[in-house]
């Protein structure tokens, strides 16, 4: 699925190195098909990092795919230039007048705030509400899945006695695999990065949604809600082979104690490279949301 861009957004460069079919504007404008409209609410501090983990899961497959960058009103970006939101990104405000066949809010690194303390707290629960009514599907990530699970169901989150933090193994938690977990293997693993997490027992006391996924370790990771229109994943499979190395190191030098991640550097050595286990299985992933739950649920013809 090409992925239709700004023609100068930087990630474009790093997607095309690795022969990630990115379309330009332009080239676009000469297809006589309707794209499926995306986009991300991207929430994590580093932009231009977390477009390209996106973006990259979000292509190559045969049908166009539009996508909005959005940005929040109400917070000021302490690691990303104003210059690169005003020239990437659209206000909010602007996507709420919209319709979109498919959402995506990231991660933050805020989970251990309360949610109604975080700045922009007001501002996502809006879009979530308006999320219900103008999406065909939501894909909540990492801290996003809780603060969707919280705002729409009640379901609080914890404070972990240390960080999740590392690549666990997963099973399928329905006896009939889901559409988005088709092509899986019988175990897979998903990054985890996160100090808080939520209660299987809270999840479970809402019929309306549906655990597909689980790991001994780390809990709950897919939920989605029987209507499909959300999807509630609480680790990262959009992650790069050397997110969690950059993180294990960035903590190491602010001398802030932390473990290394479980399951990640061969031999648990550090010094040691690490191995992507989790890449075909994010492929998958997307690419299943993308189909079965964006695609096969849109119309042609997009009333707005």
């Amino acid at each position: 699925m090409p992925i239709k861009i700004q023609t100068d957004l930087p990630a474009r460069k790093i997607l095309e190195s690795e022969s990630i079919f990115v379309m330009t504007e332009e080239r676009a404008m000469i297809q006589d098909i309707r794209p499926l409209k995306i986009a991300i609410v991207n929430l994590m501090p580093i932009k231009c990092t977390t477009e390209t983990q996106l973006l990259r899961h979000l292509s190559n497959t045969p049908l166009q795919v539009d996508i909005s960058l959005i940005r929040m009103e109400s917070h000021n970006s302490k690691h990303t230039l104003e210059d690169y939101l005003e020239r990437f990104y659209i206000p909010s405000s602007e996507m709420l007048s919209q319709k979109y066949d498919g959402l995506i809010i990231t991660g933050a690194p805020v989970e251990q705030i309360q949610f109604e303390q975080v700045d922009y707290w007001n501002e996502l629960c809006e879009i979530m509400n308006w999320a219900k009514l103008n999406v065909f599907s939501t894909l909540y990530i990492c801290w996003a899945a809780q603060a969707g699970l919280y705002h729409h169901f009640g379901i609080p989150k914890y404070d972990l006695p240390k960080k999740m933090f590392g690549v666990f193994k997963n099973t399928r938690s329905q006896q009939n695999p889901d559409p988005l977990l088709r092509g899986f293997d019988d175990e897979f693993f998903i990054p985890q990065s996160r100090h808080t997490e939520i209660h299987y027992d809270d999840i479970i006391s809402h019929p309306e949604l549906m655990i597909l996924a689980e790991s001994e370790e780390s809990g709950p990771a897919i939920i989605k809600t029987n209507e499909n229109n959300a999807i509630f994943i609480t680790g990262h499979l959009e992650y790069d082979t050397n997110t969690l190395l950059d993180e294990y190191w960035r903590d190491k030098n602010k001398n802030i104690s932390i473990e290394i991640p479980k399951n990640y550097f061969p031999d648990d050595n550090p010094n040691n490279a690490p191995v992507s286990n989790w890449r075909s299985t994010a492929s998958l992933f997307y690419r299943n949301w993308l189909n079965y739950y964006v695609y096969q649920e849109t119309p042609y013809n997009f009333v707005i």
